[in-house]
Order: structure tokens, then sequence, then C-alpha cells
């Protein structure tokens, strides 16, 4: 299976999958850590985490992915979200929290 076939099948078989450097409960750099502290604001459970850091292939492979040049990356139900900027801007408006709730049910 190659890399793109890899992510394809992480981001369809899980509702929430965050690609960033590190893990929630320790990221590497500042915009992953921001990415999990929305999402835990969220009130996500179910959140799959890839740490980009530790396969250099996903790391090239997701920005190719959703051509994005950017980590941390937020698929919801298979869809691409976009980074941390768009996850906050998402969150106040009040639109992050309706789309993590629909893909929760």
């Amino acid at each position: 299976m190659d890399t793109q076939e890899v992510i394809r099948n992480q981001v369809t078989a899980n509702p929430v999958v965050l690609y960033m450097k590190g893990s929630p409960k320790f990221p590497q750099c500042g915009f992953s850590g921001m990415a999990v502290q929305i999402l835990q604001a969220c009130g996500v459970k179910d959140l799959v985490a890839i740490d980009v850091l530790a396969d250099p292939a996903i790391r090239d492979g997701i920005k190719q992915y959703a051509n994005w040049p950017t980590i941390p990356q937020l698929y919801i139900k298979g869809e691409f979200v976009g980074g941390a900027d768009i996850m906050r801007s998402l969150y106040e408006q009040g639109e992050l929290q309706k789309m993590l709730q629909e893909a929760a049910s």
C-alpha cells in the first residue's frame, strides 16, 4: 500500500483525524498544541492523532494529499478542514463544534 492509500484509509476509517507534530500529550510545535487544545475544548473523545515526525513518508505524503503545505491538518469524516489557524477561526465562529457534533452522530 502506498503512502497516499495509507492516508486515505486513515482519514476515512476514523471520524476525526489530526496529523500533528508530536502527540496530544506531548505536542512538538505550538500549532499542533493549539490544534489539540481546540479539539479538547470541543469535547472530542475519539481523536486519532498521527505523529508526522514518526514517519517521514506520512509527513511528506499528507502535504500532497490535501495540497496543504503545513502541519497540523484536521480531517473530519474524511474531509480536509484545515490547519491550526482555520481551526481557531472555525472554533471562534462555532462552526467547528457543529462539524464535530455531526461527525460524532
